[in-house]
C-alpha cells in the first residue's frame, strides 16, 4: 500500500507541474513587457516632433490599468488636440491634415513599441527563460514518470508473487488483483499526463512563435502606412511647389503683359 501511495503522489505532482510551468509569474512578465513598451515610447517621441508634449499627454491619458496605451484612444486624443488648437508641423500647416498624419503616426509608434516589448532584448530574455523553464519541467515529469513506472513494475512483481503463494485462497487473490489493476491504471494515467504536458508545452512554444510573427506583421503594416504617408506628403509638397511656380509665372505674365 505504501507503493500505491507513492505512485499516487507522483500522479498528483505531475498533474500540478504543467499548470505551474504555464502560469508562473505571468503578472510579473506582463509588467516587464509593459515597462519596455513605455520606455520605447518615451525614447522615440521625437518621431512626433514638434508635438512631443501633446503626444506624451495623449499617451498618458489613454494608458490603462495594464500600463499599456490604447492606440486608438491616443491617436484620437492627439488628433482632437491638433484640431482644437490648430497645431501645425514643419511639413504641414493644415491642422486637419496634421490631425490625420500625427494620429496615424501615434498608432504606428505604439505598435512599434509593442513589438519592441516582445522582440527586444528584454522580451527575448523573458521568452527564453519561459521556454527553458517549461523544458526543465518536462524533463522532471519524464523522470517522475519513469520512476513511477519502475515502482509500479516492482509492485506488480510483488503482487504476482503473492498471488502465486496464495493461489488456494480466493478472497485475498481477488483483493490483490484489484490492487494490481489500480496500480496499472495509475501508471497509465501518469503516462497520459506526461504526454499531455508535452502537448501543452508544444502549444505554448507555437503560440509564442505565432505572436512573434504577428508582431512582425504589425511592423510591416506600420512601415507600409508610413511609406504611403511619406509619398502623399511629398506629393502635396510637389503640388504646392508647382502651384506656387504657376502663380509666379501667371503674376509675371500679367505684370509684363499689361500696357502702360
Amino acid at each position: 500500500m505504501k507503493k500505491i501511495f507513492i505512485i499516487t503522489s507522483f500522479l498528483s505532482l505531475i498533474i500540478t507541474l504543467p499548470a505551474t510551468a504555464q502560469l508562473g509569474q505571468v503578472w510579473t512578465d506582463f509588467q516587464s513587457y509593459s515597462a519596455d513598451l513605455q520606455n520605447h515610447l518615451r525614447n522615440n517621441l521625437n518621431e512626433l516632433k514638434p508635438l512631443q508634449i501633446q503626444s506624451q499627454s495623449a499617451i498618458t491619458s489613454n494608458t490603462g490599468e495594464l500600463n499599456i496605451p490604447n492606440p486608438l484612444g491616443a491617436g484620437e486624443t492627439l488628433s482632437n488636440d491638433i484640431n482644437v488648437n490648430l497645431l501645425s508641423s514643419n511639413y504641414e500647416t493644415n491642422p486637419l491634415m496634421n490631425s490625420i498624419i500625427f494620429g496615424n503616426e501615434m498608432k504606428r509608434l505604439i505598435f512599434r513599441s509593442s513589438a519592441a516589448g516582445t522582440l527586444g532584448n528584454n522580451g527575448q530574455l523573458r521568452t527564453k527563460i519561459k521556454l527553458q523553464n517549461v523544458e526543465t519541467q518536462l524533463k522532471s515529469i519524464d523522470a517522475f514518470a519513469e520512476e513511477a513506472d519502475n515502482i509500479n513494475q516492482d509492485f506488480v512483481n510483488d503482487i504476482q508473487t503473492e498471488i502465486n503463494r496464495l493461489a488456494s485462497i480466493s478472497q485475498p487473490i481477488g483483493t490483490l488483483l484489484s490492487v494490481l489493476n489500480q496500480s496499472n491504471l495509475l501508471t497509465q494515467q501518469i503516462k497520459i499526463q506526461r504526454d499531455q504536458s508535452k502537448i501543452i508545452a508544444e502549444t505554448l512554444a507555437q503560440t509564442i512563435h505565432e505572436n512573434q510573427l504577428l508582431q512582425y506583421s504589425n511592423l510591416n503594416l506600420a512601415n507600409i502606412g508610413e511609406q504611403i504617408e511619406d509619398t502623399n506628403r511629398a506629393r502635396r509638397v510637389d503640388n504646392s511647389t508647382e502651384a506656387a511656380r504657376l502663380l509666379r509665372t501667371t503674376s509675371q505674365t500679367d505684370l509684363f503683359g499689361r500696357k502702360p
